[in-house]
């Protein structure tokens, strides 16, 4: 690292070469699709180049884990069946997150087939994830202690992501390319868009515009008020489950307070915070109501009282564990994270939504018989009650607590930008707030918005091809 160095300050970066293309094993779908796989060898550090990554892999002075400098990372090339050689351009996806793969697709379908007619897409595992160098509890454990993982973690932000992203392209031999940014890889898109314009020909956003300044407080704020709305809409469609859910939250807390807990399928405690994480479900079109299927099941009244169904437990485990993605719980409030100077004076996040909580009432299991379903909130108790999470408990602590980050974006590129942008806001989305996205927009030049309310936050899911193809026809001048 070089002196001075604020891990993952592009300002601290080195000029972008290509990096190390590893082509894999090609595959063709049920359907005929060709799947080509590309492994790439880049610095964990983009202080530091390519080469000399390589010399802190063979003397072990490197930041990762076995005193690494250098990390894979996998990316799948998808083509239309009618473009079997890869003529067409490049769109480059980027997953929401943080700590999430990219897809696996079974067949050429949704917004990649919609997508597919134009481009060949590139699918990208963002570093630390799916089949890139892989950030696990695992894994992390390979390092000395809880300094040396919070400052690995620090080099898996959404800067170092497009510094990844660019040195592929280069290896690739690839012009200025389309990127389509969802949720969190909309973050990343502002990123790329801040430090390397030049590499991008048009971005598309979808539920992903990230507020440039301020502290994380201001999210979690916001998004309690979109929850609360969500929820409320939520038990008017369907009356019966408010009732059930206060009776739900009533029987876990009862358990809890009795010191026999109910247990979920990993053994672990089932709290009423985390039958509140049962809200990510009401994030979505297409799966806000698997929150009211799994309350019609959630009690078993056979026996001599009620208790909570095993099925009810299996549905909120699918919602709470964190042991496959860990990166989702530790980085979560880091994505925001922002030197004193953006950040309102105030750079650590100091674990924001459990601050803000205390600002609404209504949420705290501690002071509401019947709080309401949380979203994308992250509490400290989750790195005591799950298994997976606990050993990077202290390493959660000293992210929570560091100040000194580098920017996230650049503000005078972004405000001179020339790339075509168009941005897909949700007005209702619960995850990134349709107010602070629309703040975003207004300091983007040449970022044009659709706003909707026919989407929530997983409307490529609901329904991709049409969302797709408008932002394709904004950035061309079309619509």
């Amino acid at each position: 690292m070089t002196a001075g160095h604020v891990p993952g300050d592009p300002r601290g970066f080195t000029p972008v070469g290509p990096a190390e293309h590893r082509p894999g094993p090609a595959t063709v779908l049920v359907d005929g699709t060709p799947v080509l796989e590309h492994r790439f060898l880049v610095p964990i550090d983009h202080a530091l180049t390519l080469e000399q990554a390589r010399v802190q892999d063979a003397d072990g002075t490197g930041v990762g884990p076995g005193g690494r400098g250098t990390l894979e990372v996998l990316a799948r090339e998808v083509r239309a069946p009618d473009d079997p050689d890869g003529e067409r351009p490049w769109l480059l996806y980027l997953q929401g997150g943080p700590g999430f793969g990219a897809p696996r697709p079974a067949r050429l379908g949704g917004w990649q087939r919609e997508l597919a007619k134009d481009f060949r897409l590139l699918l990208l595992d963002q570093r630390g994830t799916g089949g890139s160098t892989p950030a696990t509890a695992a894994t992390l454990a390979a390092l000395p202690d809880d300094a040396a993982r919070a400052a690995y973690l620090t080099h898996l932000r959404a800067p170092s992501i497009v510094q990844d992203a660019e040195m592929i392209r280069r290896a690739l031999g690839a012009g200025p390319w389309t990127t389509l940014g969802q949720s969190f890889g909309g973050f990343c898109t502002l990123s790329y868009l801040s430090w390397h314009p030049a590499g991008l020909e048009r971005c598309l956003i979808t539920g992903g515009l990230a507020p440039l300044t301020g502290h994380a407080d201001r999210v979690y704020r916001a998004t309690y008020a979109r929850m609360r709305a969500r929820a409320e809409e939520f038990f008017a469609r369907h009356p019966g489950d408010r009732a059930r859910w206060a009776e739900v939250v009533g029987l876990a807390r009862a358990a809890e307070t009795a010191g026999d807990p109910v247990r979920l399928p990993d053994g672990s405690p089932l709290t009423a915070g985390r039958v509140q994480q049962l809200g990510m479900l009401l994030g979505g079109n297409t799966r806000v109501d698997q929150l009211h299927w799994a309350l019609a099941d959630a009690v078993d009244r056979t026996g001599a009282a009620p208790r909570l169904s095993e099925a009810f437990g299996a549905a909120v485990a699918a919602q709470v564990e964190r042991g496959t993605n860990p990166l989702y719980a530790v980085l979560h409030e880091a994505i925001y994270a922002q030197p004193a100077g953006l950040a309102d004076g105030r750079p650590a996040t100091d674990w924001s939504a459990a601050r803000t909580l205390a600002q609404h009432v209504d949420f705290d299991p501690a002071r509401s018989p019947a709080p309401l379903p949380t979203g994308e909130h992250v509490m400290p108790w989750s790195f005591e009650t799950e298994a997976a999470l606990r050993p990077l408990a202290g390493t959660a602590r000293l992210l929570a607590a560091k100040e000194d980050w580098g920017p996230l974006y650049d503000l005078d590129v972004l405000a001179a930008n020339d790339v075509p942008v168009a941005a897909a806001v949700y007005m209702h989305d619960v995850y990134v707030d349709r107010d602070l996205s629309l703040e975003t927009a207004g300091r983007v030049r040449n970022l044009q918005v659709w706003e909707t309310d026919a989407f929530h936050h997983d409307g490529l899911a609901d329904d991709g091809p049409a969302i797709v193809r408008r932002l394709l026809d904004l950035t061309r001048g079309e619509d």
